[in-house]
Formats: C-alpha cells, sequence, structure tokens
C-alpha cells in the first residue's frame, strides 16, 4: 500500500453523496442503510449524523464493528472498520447542513442528534473507465485471449 492509493481511497469515498453503513443487530444480523456521507477528518475518521435513540447507536453501542460501502458511476470502495457514538455539539455543528434537517427538523440542537464516528481499519476500491467504449475493448479482448480482462481498472486493499 501506498499513500497515494490511501489518498485515492479517500478521493473516492468524498465524491459518493450517500454511504451504505452495515451494522451487527443484536441476533447478530447485518443491517444495512444508506447514510449522508461527510469528508473524513485529518486522521481518516468517516463522520455521520445520526440518531441517539435509534437502531445505528444502539447496533454500534452493542458490536462497533461495521463497514460502509460507497458506489458511484465506475467507483465502489468499501471501508470496514469500528464505530463510536459522539456527543459533540461543536462538531454536529461543523458538520450541519441544511440537508441535514431533513432528517433532523429540530436542527442541529436536537438532543437525539449525535455522530457516529467511524475509525476504518480496512478500504478497498474498485475503479473502472466511465466511458462505454473502454469497457467495451476490455470485453472484446477477453473474448478473444480467453482470459479476464484484468487492465480495465483498477483495484486496491488499503490498510486505513
Amino acid at each position: 500500500m501506498s499513500g497515494s492509493d490511501r489518498e485515492k481511497l479517500y478521493e473516492l469515498i468524498d465524491d459518493v453523496k450517500i454511504a451504505m453503513l452495515t451494522t451487527l443487530e443484536p441476533g447478530g444480523g447485518l443491517h444495512a442503510r444508506p447514510m449522508a456521507n461527510q469528508k473524513a477528518d485529518p486522521d481518516g475518521a468517516i463522520w455521520f449524523l445520526t440518531e441517539k435513540n435509534g437502531s445505528v447507536a444502539s447496533n454500534v453501542n452493542a458490536n462497533p464493528i461495521l463497514s460502509l460501502g460507497y458506489a458511484a458511476s465506475g467507483t465502489y470502495v468499501a471501508v470496514s472498520g469500528r464505530g463510536t457514538m459522539i456527543d459533540d455539539r461543536e462538531m454536529i455543528s461543523a458538520l450541519w447542513s441544511e440537508a441535514a434537517a431533513a432528517w433532523f427538523p429540530k436542527g442541529k440542537t436536537d438532543p437525539n442528534l449525535v455522530l457516529l464516528k467511524v475509525e476504518p481499519e480496512i478500504g478497498e476500491f474498485w475503479t473502472f473507465p466511465a466511458k462505454p467504449i473502454a469497457q467495451a475493448v476490455g470485453y472484446v479482448k477477453a473474448k478473444l485471449t480467453g482470459e479476464k480482462a484484468d487492465d480495465i481498472g483498477d483495484n486496491k486493499k488499503v490498510a486505513l
């Protein structure tokens, strides 16, 4: 892993508006839900606004292991790590946007509003050319040679 792979992973995350957060339910099942993505902080932690009395908080408090999934045109990122619930009014204010009001109509001072801090441990990304012609060339090359088209995209696993 190079520093540039880590930087690329975070750049890819920053470009996606919605992350799929998966936590473990008390009975051991998986629960995935969309969360509005925030930019990572300088230490690499990823933050989300959520409800103090919601399923995210109860699941993370019971078992902090979680995963995040991101997808955009030609880009896919998976991150696994640990979550912590944080009640920090200053950070909530810094992350607040008018779009958040759709989920938190009482505003950033809502006492039920808290933060989920995700500390990533491992990340992996896949990028593919957005242009259909590049994908078609890879497909044709694979069909003609009988070998996997491994030169039409990029895949890296990154320790975070």
